[in-house]
């Protein structure tokens, strides 16, 4: 039986590389792969391409909020044959959308794996990610470090200027210019405006 896998991290754990590593072992092996990633996710390239910050990148197909996956994927699958569904930035996706891709898995039995965060900048599950960690058959954290050495659990959003955002709406896409890694210990010094 296949199975929804969630593999999730803080900013900088190398979530795309692991990814894109996964794939080319598929193709590698003469296996099908389908490449998705919300659309709204455009900070590395405008031409629907999954990108790592080692360099890496390959193409994917981009998909909208109001997308039906299970039908998309469905449709694709009667024309191609698809080994693995790899979905980047799966924090992006709604909640239907996390049991669209369920559906494919226990459907078609495809495997579908899901890269993305766990939680925002302010430590709040993203929507996608929540649906993904209550049903998902199988969940891994790909770890990270904070600059002290610890476990970097948690996203700090920052200004043009490198300051800390405790404020401000939940997506709001960046890369290492507007996000850093942290523990959860380093991340609560930045919290200074929010109640505990």
């Amino acid at each position: 039986m296949a199975k929804l896998y969630f593999h999730f991290g803080a900013m900088n754990a190398g979530k795309s590389t692991i990814l894109l590593q996964a794939a080319h072992n598929y193709t590698e092996r003469g296996m099908s792969v389908l490449l998705l990633k919300p659309a709204i996710d455009n900070r590395d390239s405008d031409d629907g391409e999954i990108v790592s910050r080692i360099g890496i990148k390959q193409k994917a197909i981009t998909f909208e909020p109001e997308e039906n996956l299970e039908q998309y994927i469905g449709n694709h699958a009667q024309q191609h044959d698809i080994n693995c569904v790899f979905v980047d930035e799966a924090q992006f996706m709604t909640h239907d959308q996390v049991w669209q891709l369920a559906a494919i898995a226990d459907r078609l039995s495809v495997p579908v794996i899901c890269y993305g965060l766990r939680t925002d900048f302010k430590g709040q599950l993203f929507e996608g990610s929540a649906a993904l960690l209550g049903i998902a058959d199988n969940i891994r954290e790909i770890k990270t470090l904070c600059w002290c050495g610890r476990k970097a659990t948690m996203n700090l959003r920052t200004n043009e200027a490198g300051l800390p955002v405790t404020d401000g709406a939940q997506i709001e896409i960046g890369g290492n210019d507007r996000y850093i890694s942290l523990c959860r210990q380093h991340w609560r010094k930045y919290q200074v405006s929010r109640t505990t």
